[in-house]
């Protein structure tokens, strides 16, 4: 019999790239170890992402940036922060920021889809994921994902984000439309990070999303066999340790350096430490690859 598709989001799939403790302690074990409190900067960005989310939903006149403030201010979640008036000068910060952001936004061009969940299967996965924001450039698509850290995204950080390549090549097979084109649109400085696809560079990250997958089905068959006596899931310690939030069930974490405050990535000290990037993905060789299209199958 064929074996059954491996199924994952590119959250899951970078998890176990990050570190294989934190992938058995968040998708394997059960009952599932107690994460974590919510973090302040956590607590921001989903405050914003839902405000450009509902934003959206508004009649056309009345898509203002002032209106976009406002959905961030009912939008805000209290969660993480130094304190209350920490909490407010963060929430206006924000509002700031997404007013300057929508200044630059179009109300009446309407994009495909908001939030949208596309999947696609290949031989050997089935992924889905969630789009922050599908537009319609002409008769092509491009896939936008809003970013709100401190740290300002470049092109590369958008070449090299698998999550936005699987989304482009899942969106491409489900509207049978050209979608090659990926931004990193960064809230509070209005920055636009971008890179054009190929089909060939697609196909690339697809196949680094099946190696990732491979893997992490090995050690997923091993953890059905030995449980938690499985050696297949190592602690890959390094500065995210201080950030994990399933810190409190890993000794290595622990032993990495002293945890970070739930408010640390917001500290108003350019110095002070920041929640750290993710690596980017090794450059995509230059070699030809087959069109995506005929590589995949929703």
């Amino acid at each position: 019999m064929p074996r059954r598709l491996f199924r994952a989001s590119p959250s899951k799939l970078l998890a176990w790239v990050d570190c294989p403790r934190r992938y058995r302690l968040q998708y394997l074990d059960r009952p599932a170890p107690v994460a974590r409190p919510q973090r302040a900067h956590t607590s921001l960005g989903v405050a914003v992402h839902n405000a450009l989310r509902d934003w959206w939903d508004l009649p056309v006149p009345e898509r203002t940036p002032a209106a976009g403030a406002e959905l961030v201010r009912t939008s805000w979640i209290d969660v993480g922060f130094r304190d209350a008036g920490h909490s407010q000068a963060w929430r206006r910060r924000s509002q700031a920021d997404v007013t300057a952001y929508l200044d630059d936004v179009d109300p009446a061009t309407q994009p495909l889809g908001i939030e949208r969940t596309v999947s696609l299967k290949t031989g050997a996965i089935a992924m889905s994921g969630r789009i922050d924001r599908l537009d319609e450039r002409g008769s092509e698509l491009v896939v936008v994902d809003y970013k709100t850290s401190r740290g300002v995204p470049t092109d590369d950080d958008a070449r090299t984000s698998l999550p936005m390549a699987l989304y482009a090549a899942a969106a491409w097979k489900m509207f049978r439309r050209r979608t090659t084109r990926v931004e990193l649109h960064h809230v509070p400085s209005g920055t636009v990070a971008a890179h054009e696809h190929t089909p060939e560079s697609l196909q690339r990250k697809l196949a680094e999303a099946e190696s990732i997958a491979a893997d992490a089905r090995r050690a997923e068959d091993d953890y059905a066999q030995f449980g938690i006596d499985s050696g297949r899931f190592p602690a890959r310690v390094g500065p995210l340790c201080q950030w994990c939030d399933f810190r409190a069930h890993c000794p290595a974490g622990q032993a990495a350096g002293p945890e970070k405050s739930d408010w640390a990535a917001l500290e108003d000290d350019p110095q002070a430490a920041t929640a750290p990037e993710r690596s980017p993905a090794p450059a995509d060789a230059e070699r030809p690859g087959p069109e995506v299209l005929s590589q995949v199958d929703v």
